[in-house]
């Protein structure tokens, strides 16, 4: 059995956290606040950022043509009613499903899939492992997959062991956050400049999600505690959208139809580090959905 499977059977069970202990919290780092995550809707600042890149690309190259067209709104709502008027009344598409497997151990054997992955424990007592995956599941869309709107459900299941070696209390750190790489062959314009970075995009943008976490547990000594965690996360404004694209991006409306018409990849990142965790084992999924 494939280990994508695993994980599909492996979500439908609840999995309870038998840290008393155990904080956890959302982290909303440099990126989310900066309005970076497409999930987020569009800050006066951002939505001035993408003013400026929409000149540039004005003063810079002649509209393309439109090869496709947003589909017509099925109902009459206004943004200020509901938002996201352009997916409103559409029926969820299922997109696919993915997933990653992390280790955070001692002894990584060789992996035995592309989508296991695994970081050596730093040996040093009391020094923090960090670990960074880039590209580490995918899903590759074909042209047209969706009228407007990527969205993603993102499905985190943990499992890993705190552990004080030393003669006085600690405090263990474990912190993870997942990002997601968006290529599609509109982005290959180089006229096109990406607000965030003011550097054209090289045919992919880079957006955080409204899913990173952090935990931490105060360890008296020699003590060993193993946790279990599952948890979920299902996005707000969508990880891309017509809109984000337009308010968040830059690009134009003939430009955020040929982005949903033509094929696009999603790849998902995930980095962190952890501290007095003497091994952790992750299974990262990722739903994609569209209307």
């Amino acid at each position: 059995m494939q280990r994508k499977h695993v994980l599909a059977l492996a979500l439908t069970g609840a999995l309870v956290s038998v840290g008393v202990y155990a904080q956890k919290g959302v982290l909303f780092n440099d990126e989310t606040v900066r309005g970076r995550a497409a999930d987020l809707a569009a800050t006066p600042a951002q939505r001035a950022l993408s003013r400026r890149a929409s000149q540039f690309v004005a003063q810079t190259k002649a509209p393309a043509p439109i090869s496709a067209s947003l589909a017509p709104p099925i109902y009459s709502v206004t943004e200020d009613e509901v938002y996201d008027v352009d997916s409103f009344g559409r029926y969820v598409k299922w997109l696919g499903l993915t997933s990653a497997f992390i280790d955070v151990q001692t002894g990584c054997e060789k992996p035995t899939s592309p989508d296991q992955f695994c970081q050596e424990l730093n040996p040093t007592v009391g020094a923090s492992t960090a670990f960074n995956f880039q590209d580490a599941a995918r899903i590759k869309l074909p042209k047209g997959a969706s009228n407007s709107i990527l969205c993603y459900w993102f499905s985190p299941v943990l499992m890993y062991t705190w552990s004080n070696p030393t003669a006085a209390r600690v405090t263990g750190r474990l912190n993870y956050s997942p990002t997601l790489t968006i290529e599609n062959p509109v982005l290959a314009d180089p006229s096109l400049i990406d607000p965030t970075t003011g550097m054209p995009f090289g045919g992919q943008l880079m957006t955080s999600m409204t899913s990173s976490e952090r935990f931490s547990e105060s360890l008296e000594p020699g003590v060993i505690l193993s946790e279990r965690q599952r948890d979920s996360t299902i996005c707000m404004a969508g990880l891309i959208s017509h809109k984000s694209l337009i308010q968040n991006y830059g690009l134009t409306p003939a430009q955020a139809d040929d982005f949903f018409a033509s094929p696009t990849t999603v790849r998902l990142n995930v980095s962190g580090n952890l501290q007095y965790v003497s091994d952790a084992h992750f299974v990262f999924g990722l739903r994609i959905v569209g209307d």
